[in-house]
């Protein structure tokens, strides 16, 4: 396996088109990493130039401590699992798998042996005399994987491979992919629109938007400390709650809501974090699971109550998510399913203000 090295890579197309600006990533040997962001935000072009696919407007691109700008993606040994898993429809498992082989003029002996070893890996033994109209979805993508496994390359490409798929067998795969990184110990690049499948299969996330890329970390340190806005609302599920306010000048720090609505005295240590923004607009988020409705057995944190009408409830099994507003703001709780709440009467949330986010107005950078 390799590693992978972009350093100051641009995408620019014909007329000025910039989809991609600047990357600097370092993705090491044996790291599974994923690029994840909203659809055009250049994820699928940045995977696409490491393979090949995409020219390289400016900047290097290094495999295996080799820079593979001009290099052809067949000379790159690299494999890559698609979307719409690319299979030929004419062909058997076995032969979809064997083909990559067999035009690299592989003894048939170790081409039988490598599918049959990928085939076990991906419980496909049963499958391979039979064409891709006869499987289903999962199956099919095993197959491209599969595919890709026989290759034996320095580096895994994943564009989307999950998208396809219905909800249960998503997870399903995601999983498999996670065990089959492990078992190969491989170098693996993985980008989805998903942020679920970011967080439950990365070693490191690249979070990206615009071209640019936001932030570069672990899953639970892009999840508790965010860079900026964006990425706090697009990491988590539901989303991060923001509402704009002010926080006040005097030393008991106070935030209160752009009409008044909202008023949350924030905790001492906010006070030295956040001193210089005193009597300055912000941006305040808060998570859902940190919206509850008991203060019960949590020592330690800090609490205020506010008081509000629930227009939507949506019971999800052994959580339940409360939807309701403040200033024409949506905001979402996430409560455990132990208590039956009421639509359209009064009721008492609390906000755990040890678990609160700030946000500059002027460029949405974090402010701690």
């Amino acid at each position: 396996m390799a590693d992978v090295i972009l350093k100051n890579v641009y995408k620019i197309y014909e007329g000025g088109n910039t989809a991609v600006q600047d990357v600097n990533l370092e993705i090491k040997d044996r790291e599974f990493v994923v690029l994840v962001g909203p659809s055009g935000c250049g994820k699928s072009t940045t995977l696409r130039m490491i393979a090949g696919l995409e020219e390289i407007s400016k900047g290097e691109l290094f495999i295996d401590g080799k820079q593979v700008n001009d290099v052809s993606p067949k000379d790159r040994d690299i494999a890559m699992v698609f979307q719409n898993y690319a299979l030929y429809p004419h062909m058997t498992v076995f032969e979809n798998m064997a083909f990559g082989l067999k035009l690299r003029k592989f003894p048939k002996e170790e081409i039988k042996k490598r599918v049959t070893d990928a085939a076990k890996i991906l419980n496909l033994e049963e499958y391979l005399e039979r064409k891709p109209k006869a499987l289903s979805g999962g199956q099919r993508q095993r197959v491209a994987v599969g595919r890709a496994i026989v290759r034996k390359p320095k580096v895994f490409l994943f564009d989307e491979p999950l998208s396809n798929l219905d909800a249960k067998l998503r997870v399903q795969m995601r999983t498999e992919i996670s065990r089959l990184h492990q078992r190969l110990e491989a170098t693996m690049v993985y980008v989805t629109h998903d942020q679920v499948e970011a967080m439950t299969m990365g070693d490191k996330i690249v979070v990206m938007k615009d071209g640019i890329v936001q932030q570069i970390d672990a899953p639970l340190n892009l999840y508790n400390y965010p860079v900026n806005k964006f990425v706090a609302g697009f990491i988590g599920s539901p989303a991060m709650n923001f509402i704009k306010g002010k926080l006040s000048p005097d030393s008991n720090m106070v935030f209160t809501s752009a009409k008044g609505n909202l008023s949350l005295p924030l905790p001492e240590n906010y006070n030295q974090k956040l001193g210089e923004y005193k009597g300055r607009e912000v941006w305040l988020g808060i998570r859902p699971e940190d919206i509850t409705d008991s203060v019960q057995n949590r020592e330690g944190h800090q609490f205020s109550a506010v008081e509000t009408v629930l227009e939507v409830i949506e019971p999800m099994g052994n959580e339940i998510f409360l939807y309701f507003t403040i200033e024409d703001v949506q905001f979402t709780a996430r409560i455990p399913s132990r208590i039956k709440p009421s639509l359209n009467v009064k009721t008492i949330l609390h906000f755990d203000l040890s678990k609160c986010h700030f946000f500059s107005c002027d460029n949405e950078k974090t402010l701690l």
